[in-house]
This record gives C-alpha cells, sequence and structure tokens, in this order.
C-alpha cells in the first residue's frame, strides 16, 4: 500500500477535522443570538424564527444519512467541501431574508444541507475509518471537544459583530469563516485501512441499514436516545438566550451562557472519548442524560442571576455534546467503519427530529403561554426516559449481512 502525503498524515487529518468542527459547529451555536435582534429588525415574532431553526434541524437530519453514504464511497474530503460552501451561501442569504418564508428557506433548508454535508458528523466519519482503532474513540472525543471550542469561541465573536455591525451584517461575515472549510477538507479525503479491507464484502448501504434496523435491537434503542439529545440541544441554543433576557438578564450574559457551555463541554466531550474506550457507553450514556435532568431542575426551581446561569452553562456544557462520541462509537463497534458515515447518518436523523421538534415547540410554547417553564419540565421527563432507554443496549458487534 503506498504511502499517504504529507497532507493526509494522521496528524494533519486530526488537526483538519478538529478546525473544521471548531468553524462549523461554532457558527451554528451563534444562532440564537440572532433570535431577538434578527426578528426585531424584520418585525417577526419568535415562532417564526424557531421555524426557521427548526427546519434547518429537521434538513441536517434528512441529509445526513447520504451525506454518510457519499463519504463512505467516495470519502469525506470532497462531502465537507460541497457542504462547507451550501453552508456559507446559505448563512450569507439568511442577511437578506426579509419574509419568513426566505428565512426558512435560507437559514432552513439551505444552512440544514450544508450542515449536513459540512459538519463534525462527517469528520467523525471520517476519523472512524481514517484513525487507528486504539485511538478512534479518543480522536471521536477530540473532534466533539473541538466543535464544543468552537462554540466557545463563536458565542462571544457572533455577539460582538452583531453588537458592532447589525445582525445583518454579523450573518455576512460569519459566512466568510465557513470558506475556509473546503481548504481544510483536503485532509480527510481517501479511506483508511480498515475500510478498504471491509470493501471485499460488496454489503451495500441498503442491506447494511436494513441488517442494522433487523437484527440489531440495540441499535433501534441508540436511535431513540438520540433524539432526546437533539431536543435539549435544539431547545437551549435557539432559546436560552431569549429566557435569560425575558428574566431580566444581559444580552452579554446570554452570549457567554452559550460560549460557556462550549468552552466546559470541550472537558465533558474529549472525557467522553476518553472514557468510552475503557466503560461500557451505555452506562456512560444513562448517567450523561440522567445529569442533564439534574440540571434542568436545579436550574428552573434556582432563582435567575447571574451566579445561577454560570453555573448551569458549566454543568450542561460538561454534558452537553458528550454523547457524540459514546453514541458514534457504538455504531462503529456494532457494525464496524464500512457504512459508519450512514449508519451514524440515521442515528443522526433521529437526533435532528428531536432538535425540529425542540427548537419548534420552544417557539410554540412561549408564543401560547408567555413562558418556557413546560420546556424546562418535558427536558427533564425526556433525560429519565433517555437514561433508561440506553440500560439494554448490548455493546458488541453485530453479524456481518450477508450480500444480497
Amino acid at each position: 500500500m503506498s504511502a499517504r502525503p504529507w497532507w493526509r498524515s494522521p496528524t494533519l487529518i486530526i488537526v483538519a477535522g478538529c478546525l473544521i468542527a471548531i468553524i462549523t459547529f461554532g457558527v451554528r451555536t451563534t444562532f440564537g443570538l440572532f433570535t431577538a435582534p434578527l426578528t426585531d429588525l424584520r418585525g417577526w415574532d419568535r415562532e417564526a424564527f424557531a421555524l426557521a431553526i427548526a427546519f434547518q434541524n429537521l434538513l441536517w437530519g434528512l441529509g445526513q444519512p447520504f451525506a454518510g453514504a457519499v463519504a463512505d464511497r467516495y470519502g469525506a474530503g470532497r462531502v465537507l467541501a460541497a457542504g462547507g460552501l451550501v453552508y456559507a451561501g446559505g448563512v450569507a442569504l439568511m442577511s437578506f431574508s426579509t419574509s419568513p418564508a426566505a428565512l426558512t428557506l435560507t437559514g432552513g433548508v439551505l444552512v440544514g444541507l450544508g450542515v449536513a454535508g459540512g459538519s463534525f458528523t462527517i469528520v467523525i466519519a471520517a476519523f472512524a475509518r481514517l484513525v487507528e482503532p486504539a485511538k478512534r474513540s479518543w480522536a471521536m472525543g477530540l473532534a466533539t471537544a473541538a466543535g464544543s471550542m468552537g462554540q466557545f469561541l463563536f458565542a462571544p465573536l457572533g455577539q460582538g459583530f452583531i453588537n458592532a455591525y447589525g445582525a445583518a451584517t454579523a450573518l455576512i461575515l460569519l459566512s466568510c469563516t465557513l470558506l475556509l472549510v473546503p481548504l481544510l477538507a483536503a485532509s480527510l479525503t481517501g479511506r483508511g485501512d480498515e475500510d478498504e479491507a471491509q470493501a471485499h464484502e460488496h454489503v451495500s448501504a441498503r442491506e447494511a441499514l436494513r441488517a442494522a434496523a433487523a437484527a440489531h435491537p440495540s441499535y433501534l434503542l441508540l436511535t431513540s436516545g438520540f433524539f432526546v439529545c437533539g431536543f435539549h440541544i435544539a431547545f437551549i441554543t435557539t432559546h436560552l438566550p431569549p429566557y435569560l433576557t425575558d428574566q431580566g438578564l444581559s444580552k452579554g450574559l446570554a452570549a457567554w451562557s452559550l460560549s460557556l457551555i462550549g468552552l466546559f463541554n470541550v472537558i465533558g466531550a474529549y472525557s467522553s472519548g476518553i472514557l468510552g474506550g475503557r466503560h461500557p457507553r451505555r452506562l456512560l450514556l444513562s448517567g450523561i442524560y440522567l445529569g442533564r435532568g439534574l440540571a434542568f431542575a436545579i436550574f428552573l426551581l434556582a432563582p435567575s442571576s447571574t451566579g445561577s446561569v454560570l453555573v448551569f452553562s458549566a454543568l450542561i456544557g460538561l454534558l452537553w455534546l458528550s454523547t457524540v462520541p459514546l453514541t458514534s462509537g457504538l455504531v462503529a463497534l456494532m457494525f464496524g467503519t464500512r457504512h459508519v458515515g450512514m449508519l451514524f447518518g440515521v442515528v443522526f436523523l433521529s437526533h435532528q427530529v428531536g432538535a425540529f421538534i425542540g427548537a419548534l415547540l420552544g417557539g410554540s410554547v412561549y408564543e401560547a403561554t408567555g413562558s418556557y417553564d413546560v420546556m424546562w419540565v418535558l427536558c427533564i421527563a425526556l433525560s429519565v426516559a433517555a437514561a433508561l432507554v440506553h440500560l439494554p443496549i448490548r455493546e458488541r458487534s453485530a453479524a456481518a449481512p450477508a450480500p444480497a
């Protein structure tokens, strides 16, 4: 087998993948900061903005299995490059959207499809193929932690852009950072050694998915549990900033709360990647969801203050995306790396259906009741349900499906 060129060395693969995760996830987590200023600028209600973000999450989820399947077949580099360009275009066009329908098309459909191809989920699938098995869980955790570092960096950056230039120009500036993604994607092309070794099996993506859904109940449990993760994250990123301002707290604190979540998830995601290589992943996932429920309950019951917001942000940050390396690691363990992009993409679709509902329902509940209290209670209940769902999961390799 020929040696890899220098720009596809293991170190550069990891560095480039992590930079892509920082940029793509970082830009996306700023959208909650635009809820109030963009709706005020255009004269919309919050439900209109929430609808666009909900469609963004849904289109991200619907596009993820297809983007993953293309990455499995042709390599992650091309998919990341194309996705980054569509993502950048969608964010830029959000600034010119003067109606809720236009915002749904640009910030919802275009950004959603762009994120599906250009986000850290494709990076994680690439790491599953290109990083040696002994370091795979660590690399997945590192990629997830990098996405959280993007949230830490981009939340204050996005708020700074809004304060200095207004919401419309801020979106243009953020879109420019996404143009780096196609350049970085070159390092994540090609297949890994294990992926090539599995290629002789000639099992199609459809056959692999059918076998996963029919013959491995743990895959369905994992998929249903990830729904809750998406619900939590979309609700918080979209509605936590306006919730805090409704409580009389500053817009600056709202931005720093998102930033702090990202900072502490660097610790949480990286740690979960390491722990996932040493301890049962299903038990770690159950603990994470129970921890989220406890954090929500404390936040809901405690008086609103700068201190309570910062404590909540730190606690939820430790548990934020720490589910991702564990969930993707279980998919790779169960089914190998040949179709990991597509199979994790299906699990991620469930995550994004949850995100669609979390973002949209948050806006609808607020408009109907003038409060987010019902949503916080629902988040607690779903945390308990997710913790229970992960307990029966069997952490073993599935039998390889027979080619048709």
